[in-house]
């Protein structure tokens, strides 16, 4: 008699602490915000031609080169090319450039497609 009164006030406990661990509950993930988009950069004087570039082996596979660019920074910064991991198999770089409009030059960034 002893002996079952033992196990059952030993074994109901711990069958209510393995039961409490078997519940559930709804967890709600926010998206962070979406990030702001490009300012534009608007220029008065053309960009100077695009430097050349060696392009060397990829460090590692599933890596694309991003081509080098002309940055407006109150003059002409030359932004190196660089290996990017790719957001998908089949993605493809469309390189940022500096379109001619009007009297100006606005900057169109790259972007995966």
């Amino acid at each position: 008699m002893k002996k079952s009164l033992l196990i059952g006030s030993t074994l109901a406990p711990a069958i209510l602490l393995l039961l409490s661990g078997c519940t559930t509950r709804t967890v709600y993930v926010e998206r962070p915000p979406a990030p702001p988009p490009p300012e534009t950069v608007v220029v008065n004087e053309a960009p100077p031609p695009p430097q050349k570039e060696v392009i060397v082996e990829a460090p590692q596979p599933g890596l694309y080169w991003t081509p080098g660019y002309w940055s407006w920074q109150g003059r002409w910064i030359w932004i190196g090319g660089r290996w990017a991991p790719r957001p998908y198999a089949r993605a493809v770089w469309v390189p940022g450039h500096w379109a001619h409009r009007g009297h100006a030059y606005v900057w169109v960034p790259g972007h995966w497609r």
